[in-house]
């Protein structure tokens, strides 16, 4: 008898699956959103930011188009995304005070290691929906964050007004199919709120029915 087909062997690799299982919810569960102001240096350095990168490629990629992109604001940038983020404020409100312009600018620098998230719609088979793009970029985003979990290190997703602002899309160089997303921050942890209460599976799954309709539990 091959030991491979065996019981023990069966049993152990079932254990190990479910380990790897559990170490994974853990993850999961363990995942909190921290404010960039709350994030400080050190960021991560040049390999763990690889190793996020290499997580977020094995995010699910119908037509393996690759529709999404990530560009990194290093510090140098940041005085250039500050001029950004105050400017699409001005726009759009002409009566923002300098304090408020000031607090715009000033989020430019808040995060250690800062990255733009960009879909494309256009890119490979238009026939893609553009709804599914998002999902795998969203896919992508997770799984850096996860891995920046994974590395001790605080998280967020943070987004406004001014990811539509022209002076952001001519900024990051953005194509005409090409939309801005989301910021991406990663940093060292300061301070974090209690973690919140998260939704039950009862709370958003229900099973379909024969008859038409949804039904309560899965």
């Amino acid at each position: 008898m091959n030991l491979l087909d065996s019981p023990v062997q069966a049993s152990a690799a079932a254990l190990a699956d479910n380990d790897m299982a559990a170490m994974a919810a853990a993850l999961m569960q363990s995942r909190q959103t921290i404010l960039p102001k709350r994030l400080a240096a050190p960021g991560p350095d040049a390999g763990q930011l690889g190793m996020s990168l290499e997580a977020a490629a094995t995010a699910p990629d119908h037509g393996q188009l690759l529709p999404w992109r990530f560009v990194l604001v290093p510090q140098a940038a940041r005085a250039r995304l500050a001029e950004v983020f105050g400017a699409a404020l001005i726009e759009r409100d002409a009566a923002a005070t300098p304090e408020q312009v000031a607090q715009a600018r000033e989020k430019a620098h808040r995060s250690p290691l800062l990255l733009l998230a960009i879909v494309d719609g256009l890119r490979g088979d238009p026939d893609i929906d553009l709804f599914e793009r998002i999902v795998s970029a969203g896919c992508a985003v997770q799984n850096m964050l996860l891995t920046a979990t994974a590395l001790g290190f605080g998280s967020a997703l943070t987004s406004g007004k001014a990811l539509k602002s022209t002076g952001l899309r001519t900024l990051f160089g953005l194509g005409p199919g090409e939309h801005a997303l989301c910021f991406v921050s990663i940093g060292t942890v300061q301070s974090r709120k209690s973690a919140r209460l998260r939704p039950a599976p009862a709370d958003f799954a229900t099973t379909l029915s024969p008859d038409g309709g949804t039904v309560p539990g899965f």
